[in-house]
């Protein structure tokens, strides 16, 4: 436990970090890459420039600073961040450096208020919180490494196959150049790849679900081109991968991780619920469910914009043909359908009425998530049985 002078320090700048904890951590993040920049093939260049990295950055100081006396309230979001730490191979001494461009930052955005005693004061927080995170993350590195079949840092895949599963979605089936065995992941778990990016002269890393069930053998990621908008630029991983990276070519993939995944301990009904590009790890679920529990009843619920970008429409089709205990319901925002599918607005309290015991997963972007978690709260589905991912920055990243 910090002392109560530190905690006191820390509390007290809450309302600046509310007022300026944005241009705090964009200074923090330009210094950082300005003073080391090896560092920028760790982070993701786009969501710098967009802005949405150091926002997130932001809301995490605040919440530690909100937190201070009960940091354990924070386990989720740690787990969270320790994962994709992990994924992204940020490693213990990778902590002061940031550390060190945390507290700079902190003198030089707030000027005259970063007294010696605060800046000392955050000083001592950060260090504590950066050993939570440091033996988090080193407990991921060990797991990962030390099961069958596993490894640590980036290990060398060959592109085995690559398929359209629709418009904007191809699947990339990864086989280990060394030939070695791969690791028993839990479905919903994603992967790590990363590929040199000419525009920016540096290698790029981006999280992909593994959109399979484990025990096949290939990894296999459903990458979604990402297009431009009048905000954002097209996604440069994502369109690389999908332009220049063919069958035949070498990936560097990391170990999978991720804390959202199917909980196998259970046997109750299960729903898994997804907008867009969210189908992936529901897809990875369904495919390990009927494998492995075929008992077990199973509603695929998704939502997308039209028939064209619905990825893995024939696998679900025979998934349901084959397994009596699969149903699916399929949305459109817009026609034309075909048979299951059904122009409109997914309406969770038509399909599932109150007292439902199931378990529901829940993935895509945010504003979707938020319509879907509503309506379930709604229905007094309990906390414990909603489990969720969100496909931007905070969740997997496409």
């Amino acid at each position: 436990m910090l002392d109560a002078r530190v905690r006191e320090l820390v509390k007290a700048t809450i309302p600046v970090l509310k007022e300026h904890g944005v241009a705090l951590t964009t200074h923090f993040y330009q210094r950082m890459f300005r003073h080391n920049p090896e560092l920028q093939q760790i982070f993701n260049r786009s969501h710098n420039e967009t802005g949405k990295q150091p926002t997130a950055l932001a809301l995490s100081v605040l919440a530690y600073a909100e937190n201070i006396d009960n940091p354990a309230v924070l386990a989720p979001v740690v787990a969270l961040i320790a994962n994709k730490h992990a994924s992204l191979g940020i490693r213990a001494e990778h902590y002061p450096i940031v550390g060190k461009h945390l507290l700079a930052s902190i003198r030089e955005v707030l000027g005259d208020a970063a007294s010696d005693e605060l800046v000392n004061a955050w000083g001592v927080a950060y260090g504590a919180l950066a050993d939570i995170f440091i033996e988090a993350e080193t407990q991921l590195y060990d797991a990962a490494c030390n099961q069958d079949g596993g490894w640590s840092g980036w290990r060398t895949f060959r592109i085995a196959r690559k398929e359209a599963e629709s418009a904007e979605i191809t699947s990339f089936y990864l086989e280990a150049c060394d030939g070695g065995p791969l690791p028993q992941y839990r479905a919903g778990q994603y992967t790590c790849v990363r590929v040199f990016v000419p525009e920016l002269g540096v290698m790029q890393p981006r999280q992909y679900t593994l959109s399979d069930a484990p025990g096949q053998p290939c990894l296999r990621i459903s990458v979604k081109r990402e297009a431009g908008t009048a905000t954002t630029p097209p996604g440069r991983v994502s369109n690389r991968l999908h332009d220049a990276y063919h069958v035949g070519d070498l990936l560097d993939v990391a170990p999978p991780f991720g804390e959202f995944y199917l909980d196998e301990t259970q046997d109750t009904p299960v729903v898994l619920l997804s907008g867009g590009v969210g189908i992936t790890p529901m897809v990875a679920m369904l495919n390990r469910l009927v494998q492995t529990v075929p008992q077990r009843p199973v509603q695929f619920v998704h939502a997308c914009r039209n028939a064209d970008v619905l990825a893995f429409g024939p696998h679900l089709t025979q998934v349901v043909a084959q397994h009596p205990q699969v149903r699916w319901h399929l949305f459109h925002d817009q026609g034309p359908v075909s048979a299951p599918a059904q122009v409109g607005t997914l309406d969770a309290a038509t399909l599932w009425p109150q007292g439902s015991d199931a378990d529901f997963y829940l993935c895509g972007p945010v504003g979707f998530l938020q319509v879907q978690l509503r309506a379930l709260q709604q229905l007094g589905v309990p906390a414990a049985r909603i489990h969720t991912e969100v496909f931007d920055t905070g969740g997997v990243q496409a």
